[in-house]
């Protein structure tokens, strides 16, 4: 028998969809972020990143860094085997009660990464409770939905943050039955947030547990960065907040924070954990400066929240589909999957970047603020499993689609390099010679180009160096 010819087919599938997926060879610089090199098929060529969730330049911070060298040179790379066996280093040890500061928690568990905290969390969570019934967010993460699934508890969706429905269920489960309420706090998607305080209130009428993703929302809300739900006051209203450290934090792993009793028993039965080498020691200090930078540094969330709202700007003047969000996430709605694609795809002709971004300097750190934003496709589909980048394919014509910029680097002097003038390009793209012409959206008006700000002298004090969002 000829096994590879099932393999073959299921690769034809996706060819035949044009789902089949591409990935750019990227060779970042750092201090230059944005900016990397793309070893194309062509050779080298210079580029600019659009999907990043770096959002805050953490993965390039000195205090981040430095921790990082420090800690390798001084105990080696790896983590020498799991916990259970090869003990945990105590980098680890200290990451973990950052985390359990952060969120306001007795505990913290760290993982491999945030969709093994959501998959492997969730599902040893429920199966611990007898006759758990798990109320899911219809538009929750793939990473959730599959813990879900492997827990192998009843489970039912409500719509998308809709209370009177998520009450319905509530309610029909009755007083005595054990409930987990699962959802997102900020999706990324569309930008929206869950109404925390209302769901933990139907949590508490009902008798429910709570667990809530904030892998968007860690380090970019809330005065010490822990999250929307620190940004509205319920952090201890949450039974598990769990988050990742891959994104604003610019590091890698993921976490769940709860009570000492959760955290134990997921500490005691999760296969996910058990069964994996621990993150290594280098990452978790390199993790832990950045938490702590954070919880004390709020330049860099105002200056985030400050290049996101000019996104928005600039791409409404230019009449483009921008949706409605009060989040860094910046939603173009485009309606037809295939024209998402074709309108992100940068021209043969040009080179696969916009313009090189300003960069503006955080005087008092000594840090070069890296200038990014996130471009995303997505599929829109009933579980949002999917998450696109410009250099995957997309399925075919789908009823909806959308581009996400996940508004995304402190630094850009203009927050959309080279397109103050033109930033219907963005949809847009003309083609270059050769290629017939792609999304056609309605021309921008004539704006004048938008000019980094003035230095400033050292002398105008801190408040200078902190632009307001």
């Amino acid at each position: 028998m000829d096994y590879s010819q099932f393999f073959n087919s299921a690769l034809d599938r996706l060819h035949t969809e044009r789902r089949y997926r591409v990935f750019a060879d990227l060779e970042r610089m750092a201090g230059r972020f944005p900016h990397a090199i793309w070893h194309s098929p062509k050779g080298k060529r210079d580029v600019v990143i659009w999907c990043s969730n770096d959002y805050l330049g953490m993965g390039q911070h000195p205090k981040v860094v430095g921790a990082m060298v420090e800690t390798a040179t001084r105990v080696g790379t790896g983590a020498g085997g799991t916990r259970n066996i090869a003990g945990t280093h105590h980098p680890l040890v200290q990451l973990e009660a950052e985390l359990a500061d952060l969120h306001g928690k007795e505990a913290a568990l760290l993982f491999t990464s945030g969709y093994v905290s959501n998959q492997t969390g969730i599902a040893t969570i429920a199966k611990l409770i007898p006759n758990c019934l798990i109320l899911s967010d219809e538009l929750n993460h793939n990473s959730m939905i599959e813990g879900i699934r492997q827990s192998g508890c009843e489970r039912q969706v409500f719509r998308h943050n809709d209370l009177a429905d998520l009450e319905a269920l509530l309610k029909a489960a009755g007083p005595n039955r054990p409930k987990l309420i699962a959802c997102e706090s900020l999706y990324s998607m569309d930008g929206d947030v869950a109404p925390l305080a209302k769901i933990c209130d139907l949590a508490e009428k009902y008798n429910a547990m709570t667990y809530v993703d904030e892998v968007h929302a860690v380090g970019m809300y809330g005065p010490r960065g822990g999250g929307i739900a620190e940004r509205d006051g319920v952090m201890h209203r949450i039974d598990i907040l769990e988050g990742t450290l891959a994104k604003a934090f610019g590091c890698l792993g993921g976490y769940i924070a709860a009570n000492g009793q959760i955290i134990d028993a997921v500490r005691s039965y999760a296969p996910g954990f058990i069964f994996t080498t621990a993150l290594p020691p280098a990452i978790c200090s390199a993790a832990t400066a950045a938490i702590k930078h954070l919880k004390t540094s709020s330049w860099e969330r105002e200056r985030h929240q400050d290049r996101a709202a000019r996104v928005k700007a600039i791409l409404n003047a230019a009449g483009l589909p921008v949706m409605s969000s009060d989040t860094h996430i910046v939603p173009l709605f485009i309606g037809d999957a295939e024209k998402c694609k074709q309108g992100l795809r940068p021209p043969a002709r040009r080179a696969r970047h916009l313009h090189p971004a300003d960069q503006l300097s955080d005087r008092r750190q000594g840090l070069r603020a890296p200038a990014h934003h996130a471009l995303a496709l997505s599929r829109r589909r009933p579980d949002r499993s999917t998450r696109r980048s410009p250099v995957a394919s997309v399925g075919p014509p789908r009823p909806a689609a959308q581009a996400k910029v996940a508004g995304g680097g402190v630094g850009f002097s203009s927050p959309l390099p080279a397109c103050g003038e033109r930033p219907d390009r963005i949809a847009r793209c003309d083609p270059g010679e050769g290629e017939s012409p792609r999304v056609q959206l309605p021309p921008s008006p004539r704006r004048a180009p938008l000019t980094p700000p003035s230095p400033r002298k050292r002398g105008e004090g801190e408040q200078a160096a902190r632009p307001t969002a």
